[in-house]
């Protein structure tokens, strides 16, 4: 009984709270991801032609897909790190993020949208010497806190058009990465579509969707991330993910 009164005054609170207009300062807020453990990250590569003509690559006439494991996922200010023993090229992505919201398999470009339950920001941070080396790019963009998200999901019933969205991406204030959404090669439903041909998408997956042009490999001289960097992801109306480069504790 003590723990039910405990919770009823609980509840009278918050509800006073919120009719008083009472508020909670997001400065202070600890963000988690806000998808936490999906089953697969499926993320595209050179979806955007100036990224196609930056990196020299020739665009697939289907999506290029590949993996990041779950547990490089961070949230909203949480710090990047890395051994540098390991890496010594990381490099920024700044990519819409979709969060499928049903079961999807071999579903059509049409109907495809319907299985999208929100959008977020995602960072595909990138191991660029650890990419070139390997041959294939998992170990890459897989590393822990690479796949800082966030800071929310905004439920798809907010953008109606998730190929009319700006994008950009901010290395201590400056702005290294900028775009639209409607520049992709291969749109969000067309890239659901494509991936529910390969294998079954589930609630929670998620589809990191491709980054523009402005990467820090690509740019004379090249610009890579280090200790004490902040990085900035800004997508019109989803969202403003930040995190900023400490040194790796375990280094």
């Amino acid at each position: 009984l003590a723990m039910e009164q405990r919770g009823l005054d609980s509840l009278r609170t918050a509800a006073a709270d919120a009719e008083a207009g009472a508020g909670i300062r997001l400065d202070v807020v600890h963000f988690a991801p806000p998808v936490t453990a999906p089953g697969k990250i499926v993320a595209i590569g050179v979806n955007y032609r100036a990224h196609a003509e930056e990196t020299a690559s020739v665009p697939s006439t289907s999506p290029l897909m590949f993996a990041k494991f779950p547990t490089s996922i961070i949230g909203h200010r949480a710090p990047i790190r890395w051994d540098p023993r390991l890496t010594g090229q990381v490099d920024y992505e700044a990519e819409l993020g979709v969060v499928i919201g049903r079961r999807a398999r071999r579903v059509s470009p049409e109907a495809a949208l319907s299985y999208v339950f929100g959008y977020t920001c995602i960072n595909d941070v990138s191991a660029r010497d650890l990419q070139a080396r390997d041959g294939q790019w998992v170990r890459a963009k897989s590393l822990d806190t690479f796949c800082p998200m966030g800071p929310v999901v905004v439920t798809a019933d907010e953008i109606p058009d998730p190929q009319a969205l700006d994008i950009a991406c901010y290395l201590n204030g400056d702005q290294v990465q900028h775009a639209s959404t409607g520049d992709m090669l291969f749109t969000v439903a067309a890239l659901i579509a494509a991936c529910s041909e390969a294998f079954t998408l589930e609630p929670g997956d998620i589809i990191a969707t491709g980054t523009p042009s402005g990467i820090g490999a690509a740019r004379t001289p090249q610009r890579f991330l280090g200790v004490g960097d902040e990085v900035v992801v800004e997508i019109d109306g989803v969202g403003r993910l930040q995190n900023t480069c400490v040194p790796d504790p375990m280094a």
